[in-house]
């Protein structure tokens, strides 16, 4: 597949902006009657800024002496993040990712790779579509998705 190719298939799924998505994020927290606290506000920036999927205990260690913040604290603050839209959890490394297309639910693709460890947000409309017509046909009604694939990242394979 040509890289051309590639970029109309998949799209970072990590914001850009760290300080521009965190002002969307404030903002669909008040949209649904919720608040980012300062806890929350930080797990996600930590999430935003981490080179890689990034495991609960590895955030709690880089809250840097927030609060008192304790495991239950970190996970309610993901929780919370995953209910907005504002990340995903990558089921096969226990590790978490933030999510820059917060704007709308989606079901995540993710590729991940099995040398640098990296995991990239695939958007494919026709394995999300085949998916969802597949289990209506069997009577079940998808509200979301998280599938994972693995393999070589175009750097590693290169």
């Amino acid at each position: 597949m040509s890289d051309t190719a590639h970029a109309h298939a998949n799209t970072p799924c990590s914001p850009e902006e760290t300080e521009a998505f965190l002002a969307v994020a404030d903002e669909i927290a008040e949209a649904r009657g919720q608040r980012m606290t300062r806890i929350r506000r930080k797990v996600l920036q930590l999430l935003i800024e981490a080179p890689e999927p990034a495991k609960a205990y590895d955030l709690l260690e880089r809250l840097d002496g927030e609060g008192s913040a304790k495991p239950p604290t970190v996970y309610r603050a993901l929780d919370f993040l995953q209910e907005l839209g504002l990340a995903h959890k990558i089921e096969s490394l226990n590790a978490y990712v933030a999510c820059g297309h917060a704007s709308h639910r989606h079901s995540a693709i993710f590729l991940i790779c099995e040398k640098c460890g990296r995991a990239e947000e695939l958007h494919s409309v026709t394995t999300t579509e085949a998916l969802k017509s597949e289990t209506e046909a069997a009577g079940f009604t998808l509200s979301r998705a998280v599938i994972e694939a693995r393999g070589l990242c175009r750097t590693c394979a290169a």
